[in-house]
């Protein structure tokens, strides 16, 4: 049984973390749409994809909601002191052991909310992993939720871009074991930024 690492993602995907807005949002834009781009492409031909051959016609090109630089937004981390732990559960029914880094306080549309931010218990600490839920989950994005990788700082701040949101393996293909974002990271708001089911199902071309 495969199983998805938080920091798994094919390198076309992990370049979306690095874009946040600057001077010129045409130039933010530009970046998030050659991401995407990159990795149709590498989920398309990559031996790793985690897309079946069978379901290429049907998935890609990814589905996204436009890309909004409002839904990037800065955050505050506030280290967990004690970093406890939780037993998350996962897609195949398993349960996995995650420790909290802190929690991200922000403010999304006038909306002040948090998230947590973890990290799989036993593997290094490269990339804070940020599973969550939204109101948009079930209907118009995957009902297991969504994720966000985030690369640590010193400061303790963070730009959260939920442009860069992203479904995890398990909506591709059922062979990959991901963790559900627990009650803590559902956010009371729709979240229409980064990946979201087809508008109208795709039949196969």
């Amino acid at each position: 049984m495969r199983r998805l690492a938080p920091g798994l993602v094919l390198a076309a995907a992990v370049g979306l973390a690095g874009c946040t807005p600057g001077p010129g949002v045409e130039d933010y834009a530009a970046k998030i749409a050659e991401a995407r781009t990159e990795k149709d492409a590498a989920f398309q031909s990559s031996p790793d994809s985690p897309i079946p051959p069978d379901q290429k016609n049907v998935l890609l090109p990814l589905a996204y909601y436009p890309i909004d630089e409002m839904y990037a937004v800065p955050a505050e981390l506030e280290m967990s002191p004690d970093r406890s732990r939780l037993q998350i559960p996962t897609s195949t029914g398993k349960l996995r052991d995650y420790e909290r880094i802190g929690t991200l306080r922000f403010s999304l549309k006038g909306t002040v909310t948090q998230l947590t931010a973890f990290s799989e218990v036993g593997q290094p600490l490269s990339r804070l992993f940020v599973p969550f839920a939204d109101e948009t989950s079930g209907t118009e994005t995957y009902a297991a939720g969504r994720y966000l990788e985030l690369d640590p700082t010193v400061t303790g701040i963070y730009v959260i871009d939920f442009n860069g949101a992203y479904h995890p393996f398990c909506y591709y293909n059922t062979g990959y074991d991901c963790p559900y974002p627990p009650a803590e990271n559902r956010l009371p708001v729709p979240i229409r930024a980064g990946e979201r089911l087809p508008e109208t199902p795709r039949a196969a071309r």
